[in-house]
């Protein structure tokens, strides 16, 4: 491949959002990908919902909480973040002199683009006497804004470490926030936000198959919409979702979350059965869009030429750091790390 051509492509970035250029394809990825890990003294870190390809070649996959924890105590020398542009944000605000790289730039979320920083900002202002929670699906703005971050796994852990009395704006995702009211009995005030994925499942659709599979236990993420979950017979985090299907003694699952973590779900369990929840358009399950963005070659490229790179103004990073320190904090407290 010639210099040219990488140097075209990287002036390109910001427009097509990766290095677009050809590569061979008989290449074996995965051994590059591994040779690359031990010559860079890289670390691959991929959610739950990349694609199964980057999901076995990752050094560690998990949800929002676990990558947050693996991001902060590297050695490595490059994080290479298989995931979306806030959580590859995350791991450089917890590590300023690593680079941080991210197969497509463009792999944004729905959930982080309902939250413009300015409209939030301004939102936050009229009500100064609130502490401000945000879901760690934020951009480094919103987490500049806020006064605790807090992820699927540990959000109702860190509301009720706050004094009974004490105000919340809960921001981004309005359907978390509200099953966290329930949970926790506190009358937050809600940002109205919510992940495109989880919104759009059909309840008349998932009724059906129950119906078909009265054997099969629905399982649900809380960024799920309320009628959903009032059917669910467990809600959870993914990392809970996977846990409870590896521990529960059902034989057979409807999943409403990313389709992303069926593959670690049927790897960890081989003899069950787990049947994406479908959403109400005509495709059989569901998939983000932006997580999907990710692909093996797109990793491949990111590691090889290191772009595109994450890089985050200072202050901007410190002020998106405390919220984040507290979060880990607190759930140390609690024993959930």
């Amino acid at each position: 491949m010639s210099v040219i051509n990488i140097e075209n492509a990287k002036t390109n970035i910001g427009q097509v959002g990766f290095l677009d250029v050809e590569i061979d394809p008989t290449m074996d990825l995965f051994h590059e990908i591994e040779r690359l890990k031990k010559e860079k003294n890289a670390i691959v870190l991929a959610h739950y919902y990349q694609e199964p390809d980057i999901q076995d070649v990752a050094d560690y996959i998990g949800d929002s909480l676990g990558l947050a924890q693996q991001a902060e105590k590297t050695t490595a020398d490059m994080i290479v973040f298989a995931g979306v542009h806030f959580m590859a944000e995350t791991a450089k605000i917890l590590n300023p002199t690593k680079k941080v790289v991210l197969p497509d730039l463009k792999a944004g979320c729905s959930l982080a683009d309902s939250a413009p920083a300015d409209l939030f900002r301004a939102f936050k202002e009229k009500h100064p006497d609130h502490v401000v929670i945000s879901y760690i699906n934020c951009t480094a703005d919103i987490k500049a804004l806020s006064d605790i971050i807090c992820t699927s796994s540990n959000a109702q852990k860190i509301i009720e470490s706050l004094p009974a009395d004490q105000k919340i704006i809960f921001a981004p995702d309005k359907n978390l926030g509200a099953w966290l009211i329930k949970q926790t009995g506190r009358d937050m005030l809600l940002w109205n936000g919510a992940c495109m994925v989880h919104e759009i499942f059909s309840l008349e659709k998932i009724t059906r198959l129950k119906i078909r599979h009265p054997e099969a236990k629905l399982i649900a993420h809380p960024e799920c919409e309320d009628p959903l979950l009032r059917i669910a017979d467990f809600i959870g985090s993914t990392t809970q979702l996977l846990k409870y299907t590896q521990q529960d003694d059902a034989r057979s699952y409807i999943v409403a979350t990313e389709t992303g973590i069926l593959h670690q779900m049927q790897k960890s369990s081989p003899d069950k059965t787990f049947i994406p929840a479908p959403p109400d358009n005509s495709c059989a399950c569901n998939d983000c869009p932006y997580m999907k963005l990710n692909t093996l070659e797109k990793l491949y490229l990111c590691m090889e030429y290191e772009v595109p790179e994450i890089l985050m103004d200072e202050s901007l990073r410190l002020a998106a750091k405390k919220p984040i320190d507290r979060m880990l904090e607190i759930s140390r407290a609690a024993g959930l790390i």
